[in-house]
């Protein structure tokens, strides 16, 4: 079926992996093009001012999501801000999205406007526009393809690449909560498929549900940092994991970094839930996925500026150690960080 002589599966190289193997042999050749392959978004020059920030993602239905317990229109949305996500991960602004989607006989035109409904909603929110976008159909299940593309400065930009030893490491948000969302309706689900007579027992738990199935994606923050006067030196959005991310920054810099366990920040529902769950809340903070908050470094210098504000969060600092990662217990044990996130 296949011309190679050697096999290697690509579960075992994992989404990463897969990606530097099939690009590490290209280089590009347009002297126009600033960042290309291996992070958040790509950057190309379009004048001397202004450059083109550029990202794209795709979700597969049972991959990437679960019809059962996602909304068409929860889904639009958040296809929408996974991508748009990675523009502000570079400090840029997205301005227009393309929409490709394929789509199996049992979607009914009804349910993709339920689909599309929260695309335009997503639009609406951030101020982007839906300029195209392709359909096909599908043997099976439903495929979205979304592009972003945005734009900034050619002096704002900002890369995995530029931390430096002793920079702190911030955090929006909380973490964890997407994670802890997913494993409550995957357990509601298991539920109802025992006995669809059970109704998901959700009760106050919209605040995880909600990190799941319709997060946001940080333009406030982005806005704020601007209006302080601070370019974080590197900067990527959290989609697989805090431990993931933390090691991309460590690899693209050339950095280490030392993490305090007690300074992650985890909303009190997602405590709750880990606890129910018998799961470690810290190990779910490090590697639960899909929380899409900013984790970016800062010069120390920068530190009086963002410290008054509640949803930034210094967690711990770069070191000289190249691609060491640790996280330090309260009790001052450390401990190397493994990326063990959603690699979907």
């Amino acid at each position: 079926m296949f011309d190679n002589a050697s096999k290697t599966t690509l579960e075992n190289l994992g989404e990463f992996g897969l990606i530097q193997r099939l690009t590490s042999a290209y280089s590009t050749k347009n002297p126009d093009i600033i960042i290309g392959i291996g992070d958040d978004a790509a950057i190309l020059r379009t004048n001397p001012n202004l450059l083109q920030v550029i990202s794209t993602d795709l979700l597969v239905e049972n991959v990437n999501f679960d019809l059962m317990y996602t909304p068409l229109k929860h889904l639009g949305y958040k296809s929408v801000v996974v991508n748009i996500s990675d523009i502000y991960a570079m400090n840029a602004k997205p301005k227009f999205i393309t929409v490709s989607i394929a789509a199996s006989s049992k979607y009914t035109l009804e349910a993709l406007e339920d689909l599309y409904s929260g695309i335009y909603l997503a639009c609406e929110k951030y101020n982007i526009d839906l300029i195209g976008g392709d359909t096909t159909t599908a043997p099976k299940g439903l495929v979205i393809s979304i592009t972003a593309v945005g734009e900034v400065d050619a002096d704002k930009y900002v890369t995995r690449s530029g931390c430096k030893a002793n920079d702190l490491l911030c955090v929006t948000g909380d973490l964890g909560g997407a994670y802890m969302g997913h494993q409550l309706m995957e357990r509601e689900k298991r539920v109802f498929l025992a006995n669809p007579e059970m109704q998901p027992d959700l009760e106050g738990y919209d605040y995880i549900v909600g990190k799941q199935l319709r997060p946001e994606a940080r333009k406030d923050v982005i806005e704020l940092l601007a209006e302080l006067k601070v370019l974080p030196t590197s900067m990527i959005d959290i989609s697989d994991g805090l431990a993931s991310e933390v090691k991309h920054l460590a690899l693209h810099s050339k950095v280490g970094f030392l993490i305090y366990e007690e300074k992650l920040p985890v909303d009190s529902q997602t405590l709750e839930m880990a606890k129910e769950f018998s799961l470690d809340a810290t190990m779910c903070a490090l590697n639960g996925g899909e929380d899409y908050e900013l984790l970016f470094t800062i010069a120390q210098s920068d530190f009086e500026k963002i410290k008054n504000n509640m949803d930034i969060t210094v967690i711990g600092h770069a070191t000289e150690q190249v691609n060491v990662c640790q996280l330090i217990t309260p009790s001052g044990n450390q401990f190397d960080i493994k990326a063990q996130g959603w690699n979907s």
